[in-house]
């Protein structure tokens, strides 16, 4: 083998020795294999219902107890409704779109004098609570639906009727 062989043979050697060591050693020039990565689960934000209006339209009348139209009244039936001299709003609201268990219920009340001006509001809530067999044991709310109750806080006169509305209402 000739000296110019031998050269030619250690520099292809280093060469191929350099290739080698630079495709192992990750540098940026070799793109790292794709690893799946798992995002958070991205929740929605807890929406605020909105404020009550501050003077309505068309008053309620003495003794009246509204539902406001919302993205759950076409899910729900209140019967019993009114206006009780506490005051509060007492009533029954059953589920009718399906048959299963609500798991958590908001209702809130508006409270206005016979001009239609807002007196103060009332919150009621209901939470299901799991048993640790698993079972639910609130009430059925296509069965038995749920009685409700909702107090006035804070009020600043005498209602004579009141607006609810529905922001959260989640079943299975």
């Amino acid at each position: 083998m000739t000296s110019r062989t031998r050269i030619a043979a250690a520099l292809g050697t280093l060469a191929l020795a350099a290739a080698l060591l630079t495709g192992c050693s990750g540098t940026e020039d070799t793109p790292e294999p794709a690893t799946p990565s798992v995002s958070p689960v991205a929740l929605p934000a807890p929406r605020q219902a909105p404020a009550p209006a501050v003077a309505l339209a068309t008053p309620v009348a003495a003794g009246e107890v509204r539902l406001d139209n919302g993205p759950f009244t076409d899910r729900v039936k209140l019967t019993g409704l009114s206006l009780t001299g506490a005051p509060a709003v007492t009533g029954h609201l059953t589920i009718t779109s399906d048959v299963s268990d609500v798991l958590a219920l908001e209702v809130h009340a508006a409270y206005y004098d016979a001009t239609g001006h807002l007196l103060g509001t009332g919150t009621f809530q209901y939470q299901e609570e799991e048993a640790a067999t698993g079972q639910h044991t609130g009430p059925r709310a296509t069965g038995e639906g749920i009685d409700i109750t909702i107090p006035a806080d804070h009020l600043t006169g005498t209602p004579t009727g009141a607006v609810l509305t529905i922001p959260v209402l989640v079943n299975e």
